[in-house]
């Protein structure tokens, strides 16, 4: 349904053929903010005209990555394949007021024609043959767009400027096929329209569809929308984007452990700007986008750039909602956590040292772990016969204490450099190894708090044995 001219209305058309990768996300997010920022309305609308390729299942997978994303749409989602009577009414129209027309130029005509235009260093498009005989439906015939000869179609890009494309290099091309089925450019258009879509951000190889779109816009009587064409997004040695790139599907980043909110916030970067300002908030995007700072430069994707935004964004997280979040990628690797006061303890003293969830929840394990695994090197530099004793001597404090705090762990640990003459760190580190199985850990006395006294016990029970044996 059309909208009133002043109200902006974006919309997102993905191809149901697999996942959503970034390119598609950073199209949607474009258009989302565009329309969240100025109050308008977003559309969704899902292109399977391609029954071949397109499954369900590849829609589900783009809800849930457009969901993950926080990418709620106002009207939608429509599918192609639902619409086709739509389109069949305004291929009508087109043939009824002259703009279009029946072709039954054979294949193997085309061929000829395709080489001989070749031949003569021309382009291989349509000649015309059939462009003026009146002819009427019949089996094999497609309809074609009855494009002007002269003169330019000018588009005029929010992000590139004007382009005019000169008539005489454009095609009658097809609208229809042969079995009635539209083709992209038309079904398009008539989506746009019939949508009310009337700014378009998209990808910028797109460009050289537009201005097929444009004449047939006006042969249906209508203003082209508002055109914004947005650079590619490339790999760092500037070729297309892909999997080598350490580029992955939404869903991908998902599970491994990124926040939606930071994977938004780098997609919107790559090829949009708000002076040197890097880190922002979903609300600020909403607040500050503008198809004016849209760069014309490709953007560079830079994997080591996203995990140090999404480091940051973790750490402007609150920490009960990101220990909510951890739960899942603990109980993935087969630890019982639940979110609560303890998650939430551990969480802070990972936060400083991880950048994703799927990190914190392996640097977690020995939290939540009931038996510890050494590493070698741990065992090597720190569990030498002699650390028995002190272990054995801290047991006997920690299991007497009747609290278990921080200031009260601290003390115990005194008592044991005082009986024993050791320094702390001699003390800390097999301790550390006992409780971890690792070098380094968050601090001594925050790492026992947590794991609790009957836990602690144990490790240092299985320490001890571990030692005596050694």
């Amino acid at each position: 349904m059309p909208q009133q001219a002043d109200t902006v209305v974006t919309r997102f058309p993905p191809s149901p053929t697999g996942a959503l990768h970034l390119g598609g996300a950073r199209t949607a997010l474009f258009n989302w903010l565009y329309a969240r920022h100025t109050g308008g309305r977003f559309v969704l609308r899902i292109e399977d005209t391609d029954t071949a390729r397109s499954t369900r299942e590849s829609v589900d997978v783009i809800f849930d990555a457009l969901r993950w994303l926080g990418i709620d749409w106002d009207d939608g989602p429509y599918f192609q394949s639902q619409r086709m009577d739509i389109y069949r009414t305004y291929i009508e129209k087109l043939l009824d007021s002259g703009n279009a027309y029946y072709c039954t130029c054979s294949s193997e005509r085309l061929e000829i024609m395709r080489k001989e235009a070749m031949a003569r260093g021309g382009k291989p498009k349509y000649d015309g043959t059939c462009r003026d005989l009146g002819l009427s439906a019949a089996e094999g015939a497609v309809v074609r767009f009855r494009a002007p000869l002269t003169g330019a179609t000018v588009l005029r890009d929010v992000v590139k400027g004007s382009i005019a494309f000169q008539n005489a290099e454009l095609d009658d091309f097809i609208i229809a096929r042969s079995d009635g089925s539209p083709t992209y450019n038309f079904c398009v258009v008539v989506d746009d329209l019939t949508m009310g879509i009337n700014t378009i951000i998209r990808g910028d190889d797109h460009v050289m569809n537009t201005p097929k779109q444009m004449l047939l816009y006006r042969a249906l009587g209508f203003d082209p929308p508002t055109y914004a064409h947005v650079p590619m997004v490339l790999g760092e040695d500037r070729a297309r984007l892909s999997k080598r790139h350490g580029a992955r599907s939404v869903t991908a980043y998902r599970e491994m452990g990124f926040l939606p909110e930071a994977l938004i916030n780098y997609l919107v970067r790559l090829g949009w700007s708000h002076g040197d300002q890097e880190f922002f908030t979903v609300e600020e995007l909403i607040e500050k986008f503008s198809l004016e700072h849209i760069g014309k430069s490709a953007g560079i994707f830079d994997p080591e750039k996203l995990l140090a935004l999404n480091q940051e964004h973790m750490r402007l997280k609150p920490v009960p909602a990101l220990a909510e979040m951890l739960v899942p990628f603990l109980r993935e690797k087969g630890m019982a956590a639940d979110a609560g006061e303890t998650l939430e303890r551990a969480v802070e003293t990972l936060l400083p040292r991880t950048k994703t969830l799927e990190e914190m929840a392996e640097a977690g394990r020995f939290y939540f772990e009931e038996t510890v695994q050494y590493e070698e090197k741990a065992v090597k530099k720190f569990f030498k016969p002699n650390a028995a004793e002190p272990l054995r001597i801290l047991r006997e404090k920690l299991e007497g204490l009747e609290a278990f705090d921080e200031a009260s762990l601290e003390a115990a640990f005194q008592e044991v450099m005082g009986e024993t003459g050791l320094k702390l760190g001699k003390i800390a580190q097999p301790v550390r190894v006992a409780l971890t199985g690792k070098t380094a850990s968050p601090g001594i006395f925050e790492v026992v708090s947590i794991i609790g006294k009957k836990k602690v016990l144990q490790r240092l029970d299985a320490a001890i044995e571990f030692l005596q044996q050694s």
